[in-house]
């Protein structure tokens, strides 16, 4: 039973609704594209270009954003007009200032590790939209770190966790992504709790075939990510 000292959560789709925000920009994305293409093909694209983009803009609105307005030109072949591209900007501009919707059970589980344990914010995309974030979900108050990455992947976590002299075997980290918040800790020798979300941005699914690879405690909300937590893991003292 390994002794934990960190914890860190995952921010999107893990402290907070995030993915619905993006899928409801996406579907009047699509509707404003229809009159050139049918909406499976304009999602295949979008999808196309923001994966090719992740390494230009990083992850976040202001990426999607772009990469949104790319697709229109290239779609259209350059006959989106000026206010159609508005349309999409003032689309962003609603996204960056959604409300905050935190999800079941969160309160309760940073309410009972505060002080047990440091806790931390790992989260990737653009500094000023998740900083906003973390503000208006009024939970800076659980935690002793907030790190906004412009990635996460082995390297990412292993230069945190010296930047912070945290042991590897005494953290564990919290998320719903597979691709970017598990596979990356496991991989470095540290812990994690998968908490899925019902719905996966297509960049952020693993295939079966690497999953085969690793031993994945999975919690089906975050109260029984903490249930677990208790019963795999003990903490400094107790």
């Amino acid at each position: 039973m390994n002794t934990i000292t960190t914890v860190a959560f995952d921010a999107d789709d893990t402290l907070w609704r995030n993915e619905e925000i993006f899928t409801h920009a996406q579907q009047r994305f699509f509707d404003l594209l229809t009159p050139y293409h049918d909406e499976d093909y304009i999602k295949s694209h979008l999808e196309k270009v923001q994966i090719d983009n992740i390494s230009h803009f990083g992850y976040g609105i202001k990426g999607f954003t772009l990469s949104m307005i790319e697709t229109a030109i290239g779609l259209t072949e350059g006959r989106i007009n000026g206010y159609e591209i508005h349309q999409i900007i003032q689309l962003a501009k609603e996204m960056l200032k959604a409300p905050v919707e935190i999800l079941d059970g969160v309160h309760d589980a940073l309410a009972s590790l505060k002080g047990k344990v440091q806790l931390m914010i790992i989260t990737k995309g653009d500094l000023l939209d998740q900083e906003g974030k973390v503000a208006r979900s009024k939970l800076a108050k659980y935690f002793d770190f907030i790190e906004v990455v412009s990635d996460k992947n082995p390297k990412t976590y292993s230069d945190l966790l010296d930047r912070y002299q945290i042991q590897k075997t005494e953290f564990l980290m919290i998320g719903n992504s597979l691709k970017s918040d598990i596979l990356p800790v496991l991989d470095i020798g540290s812990n994690a709790i998968h908490v899925p979300y019902h719905s996966t941005w297509v960049h952020e699914q693993v295939d079966s075939k690497t999953l085969q690879n690793y031993d994945i405690l999975e919690a089906k909300g975050m109260s029984r990510a903490m249930d677990l937590l208790l019963e795999t893991y003990k903490f400094k003292g107790n």
